[in-house]
């Protein structure tokens, strides 16, 4: 088993032992999780922010590295759920980034002088 994968097992077993199955079986109980685990990175992404002197008029602050990154491992835990929520798998996720990544990259090589979000619709 690769690691993403493992992640992604390990995921699910933490959320069953919440009480939380996904993915959810109807669009509204997927939209309340959307929702959820979106909200709960917003949060995670301001701990991040505090992890980092963005004060500039405070001089007590200091880079808080460790700290950095136990957050971003909270963000992935609740990226990984949110993935779930919409029934992807490790190897979903691993795909549709692959073909991401491609079209990124063509994007740089042509300029990306105009916005175009049908280059990702076979994603």
């Amino acid at each position: 088993m690769d690691k993403l994968e493992e992640i992604f097992r390990m995921q699910d077993a933490l959320n069953q032992r919440i009480g939380v199955h996904l993915p959810p079986p109807t669009d509204e109980e997927k939209a309340k999780w959307i929702l959820n685990y979106t909200r709960a990175m917003q949060q995670e992404t301001a701990e991040l922010i505090d992890s980092v002197p963005w004060k500039w008029w405070a001089k007590y602050q200091k880079f808080d590295e460790q700290n950095a990154r136990v957050e971003v491992v909270d963000l992935f835990h609740f990226l990984v759920s949110l993935a779930q929520t919409l029934g992807m798998t490790a190897d979903d996720v691993y795909q549709a980034y692959l073909k991401k990544n491609a079209v990124n990259f063509q994007r740089q090589d042509s300029g990306y002088v105009r916005k175009d979000e049908t280059d990702s619709k076979h994603i």
